[in-house]
């Protein structure tokens, strides 16, 4: 897995996962960064396939998911900007927020802590006094 940069985002793949879904969240965690500039031009479909070096098939169905959730929009003949309402980021950067915290909490407890354990652990790691 090597890690290429386009434009504002970086990408790491991992060829045993599905690349669209990766090429989809790693765009979605770099508008939720930041990391691209709202309003800002993102690379054409092929040139993000190339970059990547995987099919435009697989780039043009994440760009449909990123134009279907409005946090991209196609403007003919210009190319594919990132969307400048900020308040449709806040609600994906919140969304990605609870999804980490989903998945945290069901590995804590496939270790067997319950919410009392989790809560002192965070504050313990998150500089808090208990």
């Amino acid at each position: 897995m090597e890690e290429v940069q386009i434009g504002g985002m970086r990408f790491t793949l991992d060829l045993s996962q599905p690349l669209y879904e990766q090429v989809l969240d790693q765009v979605r965690s770099s508008i939720a960064k930041g990391e691209i500039a709202l309003g800002s031009k993102i690379p054409s479909v092929r040139e993000m396939a190339q970059a990547l070096k995987i099919n435009p098939n697989t780039v043009m169905r994440a760009y449909q998911e990123l134009e279907r959730d409005q946090l991209t929009e196609t403007r003919r003949g210009q190319g594919t900007y990132i969307t400048t309402d900020s308040a449709r980021v806040e609600q994906i950067r919140y969304r990605a927020a609870e999804q980490a915290i989903q998945e945290f909490l069901g590995k804590m407890a496939s270790f067997g802590f319950d919410a009392q354990a989790i809560e002192k652990l965070l504050r313990k790691y998150g500089g808090e006094s208990t």
